[in-house]
């Protein structure tokens, strides 16, 4: 009978004790696993054991730590690290503070990172309208930081326009 020796995915060292396999968009994916870092990672827990870390790779969190750049969130002080080891965020400033973290995530798990469902027609418009509001705005705070008064008066004139149509 043949038995070969797995090597654990997140250490490279020690035997695989703890196998998973998942099928993602009809893919196979197996993780390998030694007691060790199947600890380290809540696996032997089920409730520890979390989806945004399976999604982030394994010992991601783990990395982030080592490197000694953890980003907290100033709010309820939620790192990345508490992320990936929960699968849930602190608190709405959380969104803000890992932003670029989260976008790659929801790219990779969805087709984008902005809804573009179904829409009653009667609201489309107006959705339409706030968006450009509040791009509007946005330019206007850029204008003004840069001291380019003529196109911050140009952009106020827009926005002017814009509230004056309801």
């Amino acid at each position: 009978m043949w038995q070969f020796a797995m090597i654990c995915d997140v250490c490279k060292k020690n035997q695989a004790t703890v196998f998973f396999t998942q099928i993602v968009g009809g893919k196979l994916q197996k993780v390998n696993l030694c007691e060790a870092c199947s600890k380290e990672n809540g696996v032997t827990d089920p409730f520890g054991f979390s989806l945004a870390d399976k999604l982030l790779g394994l010992g991601a969190a783990q990395e982030i730590e080592r490197g000694g750049g953890v980003q907290r969130c100033p709010v309820c002080g939620f790192s990345q690290a508490d992320f990936k080891k929960t699968g849930r965020l602190g608190c709405a400033a959380c969104y803000e503070t890992f932003s670029e973290g989260l976008q790659s995530l929801l790219k990779g798990m969805h087709k984008g990172t902005a809804h573009v469902g179904k829409v009653p027609s009667r609201m489309q418009r107006s959705i339409e309208r706030e968006q450009q509001l509040k791009d509007l705005h946005s330019n206007l705070r850029k204008a003004v930081a840069e001291e380019d008064y003529e196109s911050a008066a140009q952009i106020r004139d827009q926005i002017r326009g814009l509230e004056v149509e309801t």
